[in-house]
């Protein structure tokens, strides 16, 4: 509805606007305008004087600049009494009378460190008869690039898991047995896969 008023008045509101102008715009053309042909014409001139220079006394006139002459060394101390004493401080060490173990931090050789472990899922078809939280003991080796192999089940709460177990161990990741900074096999790796039953 009111947009049919605003067509009602819009159209003969634009009508009235564009026929005053084309009425305006028909009496500025018949206008006579009388110019004054008596008037001198402007005359402009867009040439610029070049004024020429004498190439050799400009030349004469040109001074290099003087640059500053750098600072002097500084003098050479050539007596020995200003030289510092060197001899230090005296001490005795102490004796430790302890049995300590350094451990593996200083060795460069290193076991098999896991870098990637990724979860188990959980089968359908064993939530009907799982516990909450069920765990299987699984075996695996570790060869020189990092790959899981040779993965066994070792014990299980629940023999229905040991397969998801093995195939989660599958898609492990680790950083390999170092030994004389050559990476070898890790043998018989043991690790336990926890399922937790949600719900």
């Amino acid at each position: 509805m009111g947009s049919l008023i605003r067509l009602i008045i819009g159209v003969p509101g634009a009508v009235i606007v564009t026929g005053g102008l084309f009425l305006f715009m028909a009496a500025m053309i018949r206008q006579d305008p009388r110019l004054n042909e008596e008037e001198d014409a402007i005359n402009i001139n867009i040439t610029a004087q070049i004024d020429d220079t004498d190439i050799n006394n400009a030349n004469r006139e040109f001074k290099r600049p003087t640059l500053d002459a750098p600072p002097p060394p500084p003098p050479a101390v050539n007596d020995p009494s200003n030289r510092p004493a060197l001899n230090g401080v005296a001490a005795a060490i102490p004796e430790i009378n302890a049995n300590l173990s350094i451990g593996s931090g200083f060795n460069p050789d290193r076991d098999a460190q896991p870098l990637v472990r990724i979860p188990p899922q959980y089968p359908e078809r064993c939530m009907n008869r799982a516990k909450a939280t069920e765990s299987v003991l699984v075996q695996f080796d570790v060869t020189p690039d990092g790959q899981t192999t040779n993965i066994t089940t070792v014990e299980s709460s629940n023999s229905c898991l040991n397969r998801a177990a093995e195939r989660s161990v599958e898609r492990w990741k680790y950083q390999p047995k170092i030994v004389d900074n050559t990476p070898e096999w890790r043998r018989g790796v043991q690790t336990v896969v926890t399922f937790v039953l949600e719900g």
